[in-house]
């Protein structure tokens, strides 16, 4: 059964003009309101302009919260005198009259305040970011430090899976990329060296270049950008279809199910990869060098053998386990923040790959210090 409509009357009392309502003014019943609002004005003493701060309420039947907004929004707010004629009206309009407030005025901020405002809630959000992200961290390792008490808890088999996923698929853009970067260092070299009659050094430059930084970054970032962003949408995807808190509910560790085999396969095949990489790159300045230079492949290895010690080597593949622990561990822990929808995941997806990426570069500088100080 529809709910009656509310009545609405405009009325002149001693020379001050009240709105008169009556009837049932319920949240069912307010449809068309403001067709009969407008009537109500064209037939008021005042016409269209007529306006009221005293309302009678004492013909209201029925009333709700809605009923009460409505009719003191047309009174003009909440200092609006109003009539009742039952005890549970006038307690309905006192709690809306106590709830309604003015809109606060638009406050005007000029820029650098507004610049400092963004800046301090960015590095808000960024300490809560870094906070939330170590104890993640934390909890991978206290998983698997659990999981090394028991080894059946490794699942081998998602781990080989995801090595073939992050690893022998990612040979190929590896290995063309830092090529062609070691044809450019070479190239760059004996254009500089030749200056001074030092262009057979292009050899110590490539090697030392690529074993110590480029290989081993190069990598990560095509990693972080290949696979760490592969890992948040893997996961996030899950997040969004709620596979996740299936398995919570089950009582499965997303952290030893999701998070681990990931780490692990990231962990080995990020070594595996990067020395992959500095020889693609030897290889490309080699080649460069046989062409800008008089010397063959076998020359190029063996000068690269006699000057370049193997330290050099080691720096780098001393990065490449850490760069790949902290890109998987970057790319699970955004996967798992993902929240409601596929745009999210985009979201996230983008995030991880900016975040692994600046926090590469930033240990590598890490490690560049230490190895300066170590004098290695």
């Amino acid at each position: 059964m529809a709910e009656p409509h509310p009545t609405i009357r405009y009325v002149e009392r001693g020379g001050t003009s009240v709105l008169e309502v009556g009837g049932t003014w319920t949240v069912f019943s307010l449809k068309g309101l403001r067709q009969r609002l407008d009537k109500a004005r064209r037939a008021a003493p005042g016409g269209s302009k007529a306006a009221a701060s005293t309302v009678d309420a004492t013909k209201v039947e029925r009333l709700d919260t809605a009923g009460v907004l409505e009719i003191l929004q047309l009174a003009g707010g909440p200092k609006a005198e109003v009539k009742t004629a039952e005890p549970g009206h006038a307690e309905l309009f006192k709690v809306v009259k106590d709830n309604m407030h003015e809109p606060p005025r638009p406050r005007h901020v000029d820029f650098l305040t507004h610049w400092l405002e963004e800046l301090g809630r960015d590095l808000i959000d960024l300490g809560k970011q870094i906070a939330n992200l170590c104890a993640f961290v934390g909890e991978i390792i206290v998983v698997f430090l659990e999981a090394c008490l028991s080894p059946k808890r490794f699942r081998i088999g998602t781990v080989v899976q995801q090595m073939f996923e992050v690893w022998v698929k990612a040979l190929l853009i590896v290995g063309v990329l830092t090529f062609l970067i070691g044809v450019v260092i070479a190239y760059q070299g004996v254009q500089q060296l030749r200056q001074f009659g030092a262009e057979t050094f292009t050899v110590e430059a490539v090697g030392i270049g690529m074993f110590r930084e480029l290989g081993v970054l190069l990598t990560a970032i095509i990693v972080a950008g290949r696979s760490g962003s592969a890992f948040t949408a893997q996961i996030g995807t899950m997040q969004v279809n709620q596979e996740v808190d299936a398995m919570r509910t089950i009582g499965l560790n997303p952290i030893e199910w999701l998070v681990l085999p990931r780490i692990m396969a990231l962990l080995l095949s990020m070594p595996l990869l990067a020395f992959w990489g500095n020889m693609t790159g030897l290889l490309g300045g080699a080649v460069a060098c046989t062409i800008y230079l008089d010397f063959t492949l076998v020359q190029f290895f063996d000068r690269l053998r006699d000057t370049v010690g193997i330290w050099h080597f080691y720096t780098g593949m001393i990065k490449a386990p850490v760069f790949g622990f902290i890109i998987a561990a970057i790319g699970c822990f955004e996967g798992l923040q993902v929240r409601g929808s596929a745009e999210s995941v985009g979201q996230l997806t983008t995030r991880s790959v900016v975040e692994s990426i600046f926090c590469v570069i930033v240990l590598d500088a890490v490690f560049s210090i230490i190895f300066l100080l170590a004098n290695v």
